[in-house]
């Protein structure tokens, strides 16, 4: 139950760090902008909006819910389509920052080890059996 809950608050710490920073570039000043440098777009705003996600979805594993889980997998999933999508922007001749190549790196691999840890722990947490859900 430890693993869960840490899980459930790095992905509520995670998801807050993501939208003070992605919020700052997005709606802040001229200066943060230009400290991120060349930004992708698409990406900056994923993020930003997967902010909230990484949020309820840690909110959902410190509850021991199985939605937690499940939308923890699909922040994996989307991570890892937007990580892909930023590799044919990059070879394509798009702009970027070699520091968003590493935070998609550090946010896909975060995302799916969550919902590894999470999706063992939880069937434990609520003492749910085989083809029962309690926590739905």
């Amino acid at each position: 139950m430890a693993w869960l809950r840490a899980t459930g608050l790095l992905g509520v710490v995670f998801g807050a760090l993501t939208l003070k920073e992605g919020g700052a570039v997005l709606f802040g000043d001229g200066a943060a902008r230009a400290a991120a440098g060349d930004y992708v777009p698409f990406v900056l705003w994923f993020n930003f909006l997967a902010g909230f996600c990484y949020v309820a979805s840690g909110v959902g594993l410190l509850l021991r819910r199985r939605w937690g889980v499940r939308l923890a997998l699909a922040i994996a999933v989307g991570s890892a389509l937007v990580f892909a999508a930023l590799g044919i922007h990059i070879l394509v001749g798009g702009a970027f920052e070699t520091r968003t190549v590493m935070a998609m790196t550090l946010r896909t691999t975060v995302w799916a080890a969550i919902f590894f840890f999470a999706s063992r722990q939880l069937p434990r947490a609520t003492g749910s059996s085989p083809g029962r859900d309690p926590a739905r």
